[in-house]
């Protein structure tokens, strides 16, 4: 064996064992719920957000504190600006410790218009509505972002950290309102020379549409005479 060969061996080795320290370190939801309840819970308190929620988009943003920007910036919620770390290079900011991250994330939410509504519209119980007020406060670009968080509450049953009075009823959520689609109602008044040739090319459709929707038993068409397109 060369000693190319010994030096390529000797790195790999190395990876796999600092890889599988990493994975046997690495925390489970279930885990990084244990550790983060208490901040959740007492933020909750002060607040009035459900403890649900800060700990369902914690659990969202960062992995459950597993991600790159968890683990190197102790950043839990995805927040973007500038860091210090030399480890990794990112977009986002870091924070000197996980907890600063947690308390940025309720400082955030009252000091932006889009989502300080929230405090005032919504209890500390109701998390679903939490979930779908931020997202349309802009919080993230994923259409389906308050289904995920709503779907890791409901997995982790973190609902049970809201301390939910024992007579609280969740609100009903309203049924989408069906409209039904309105039906085309243009229509083409026929003038001096027109033919359903011309008339079809002119409104992109075809002479047989033409035919079947004004129930025509011919071609011949007289000038003032209307058309359904």
């Amino acid at each position: 064996m060369t000693l190319k060969d010994n030096t390529m061996k000797k790195t790999l080795l190395l990876l796999i064992l600092v890889t599988a320290a990493f994975f046997a370190k690495a925390q489970t939801t279930e885990e990084y719920i244990e550790e983060y309840a208490d901040i959740a819970q007492d933020l909750s308190e002060e607040h009035h957000i459900p403890a649900s929620i800060i700990l369902g988009v914690a659990i969202h943003e960062s992995a459950a504190g597993k991600s790159k920007i968890a683990r190197h910036l102790k950043n839990h919620f995805g927040f973007k600006g500038k860091n210090s770390n030399t480890e990794i290079r990112s977009a986002y900011r870091d924070f000197p410790t996980v907890d600063s991250s947690y308390n940025h994330f309720i400082t955030f939410l009252k000091s932006r218009n889009h989502f300080n509504t929230l405090f005032d519209k919504h209890d500390q119980y109701d998390f679903k509505a939490w979930a779908r007020g931020i997202q349309r406060g802009g919080y993230a670009h994923s259409r389906t972002w308050a289904s995920q968080v709503i779907a890791l509450i409901n997995k982790y049953e973190l609902y049970q950290y809201d301390n939910r009075p024992e007579d609280y009823i969740e609100p009903v959520e309203p049924k989408p309102v069906y409209r039904p689609k309105k039906k085309n109602s243009r229509t083409y008044t026929v003038k001096q020379g027109d033919n359903l040739s011309i008339i079809a090319k002119r409104n992109k459709t075809t002479v047989k549409a033409l035919i079947s929707k004004n129930g025509l038993k011919s071609n011949a068409l007289k000038p003032g005479q209307k058309l359904k397109l």
